[in-house]
């Protein structure tokens, strides 16, 4: 390191909160090992997440994504750089914003303190991964082709895994303050690292306190997206947001009906299946995807939907018109889950199809030249017992 190199380094150490200088030498760093090999070089990474350089920290940030946490994986040395990160959340640099490092990281700048805040999202979403094998089942039966091939782990995968786990109490209380922040992207940045932070069967009992300050600044916000997600994780959480399914801002009402509804079930899968009837309209409630949500948001309510709903009759009217609009939807995302939800059983020739599950076979039928309905869904028919070719399906009506 360069005489400049190693001023700008003291400088940066002699400003840090006196818990992350003692991760940075306390920590056998060369015994941990990233994505590219031993976390030597991680120190001075962590380290210049705090440079007066906005370009040197971008490239930190840039460190963090590509080798302590390589495409989700964790490694031996995530635990100790996800420590230190939650250490220095309050460092007054946190607040300085910068562009993207990579040509792909769209969007306004953001501050330091929203990405740091991402990251520790990311590696309590990877640490909690597995975690529930009742969760996991019930999320691989919308797949239901899908085989668990984990298998026998790396020694080194299940000490990085169990040593991200067992930190998550400490990230979580580096993080709930930022619950009330004022800044709405900071909260919500806090919002999507605490969501799978709470996952934790050891953070049960937090729930309801992050629910209280989130309720607090809920009487405060103005924005959709904001509002939004507060609405969204309530609902995960299993709290009562009957009152938010009759807020003014339909984003609002879809969110709340999202999770485990405890209170007034009918109202909410009305509120999800209404938001299926102008599916671009939904899709356009956040060109930004909300933080936990993968894909169009009408991937999302649909399959809240189908899980709400006590039987395919529920949902069938709406279930069966996406079908029967004849376009060329996303299978494993909608047509094949309409598919599985209204066969969930699979199919027994020994009993008569319902009313429903007919009308809905009838419109993959009617709309399979056009768009491949039932060739695109094969694996989908397979798993519900059914023929997987339109001639089948036509003979078995």
């Amino acid at each position: 390191m360069t005489d400049s190199g190693s001023a700008r380094m003291k400088r940066i150490l002699s400003g840090l909160p006196a818990v992350a200088r003692e991760l940075l030498s306390e920590t056998d760093w060369a015994s941990h090992r990233h994505a590219y090999g031993t976390g030597e070089d991680i120190p001075v990474s962590l380290c210049s997440l705090l440079d007066e350089d906005a370009a040197v920290r971008s490239g930190a940030l840039a460190a963090l994504d590509t080798g302590v946490l390589h495409q989700g994986s964790l490694y031996t040395v995530t635990a100790p750089a996800a420590l230190f990160v939650a250490a220095i959340l309050d460092h007054p640099l946190c607040l300085s914003e910068h562009e993207g490092h990579f040509p792909w990281d769209e969007g306004p700048p953001r501050s330091l303190r929203a990405a740091l805040l991402d990251w520790l999202g990311q590696v309590a979403e990877s640490a909690a991964y597995g975690e529930d094998p009742a969760r996991d089942r019930a999320n691989w039966e919308w797949q239901p082709w899908h085989e668990d091939t984990r298998g026998e782990r790396d020694p080194d995968e299940l000490a990085a895994l169990r040593a991200c786990r067992d930190i998550r109490p400490a990230l979580y209380d580096a993080v709930e303050p930022f619950l009330s922040s004022c800044d709405p992207r900071i909260c919500e940045s806090a919002l999507g690292a605490a969501l799978p932070l709470l996952s934790a069967p050891a953070l049960a009992e937090r729930v309801p306190r992050a629910a209280a300050l989130l309720r607090a600044r809920l009487g405060t916000m103005t924005g959709r997206r904001e509002r939004a997600a507060v609405a969204r994780a309530l609902s995960l959480w299993g709290m009562d947001t009957s009152d938010l399914l009759a807020d003014i801002d339909p984003a609002v009402r879809v969110c709340a009906a999202l999770g485990p509804v405890r209170v007034d079930r009918p109202r909410a899968l009305a509120v999800l299946l209404d938001a299926q009837r102008e599916p671009r309209t939904t899709d356009g409630w956040f060109p930004e995807p909300l933080r936990g949500v993968d894909g169009w948001f009408r991937f999302t309510v649909l399959r809240s939907a189908l899980d709400l709903a006590a039987s395919f009759e529920e949902v069938a009217p709406v279930a069966i018109a996406m079908v029967a609009a004849g376009h060329r939807s996303v299978v494993d995302h909608e047509s094949g889950p309409i598919l599985f939800r209204a066969f969930s059983r699979g199919y027994d020739p020994a009993h008569s199809l319902t009313s429903a599950q007919r009308a809905l076979l009838r419109a993959f039928v009617d709309t399979d030249e056009a768009t491949g309905s039932i060739g695109g869904n094969r694996l989908w028919f397979r798993a519900a017992g059914l023929p997987e070719n339109r001639e089948g399906i036509a003979a078995l009506l």
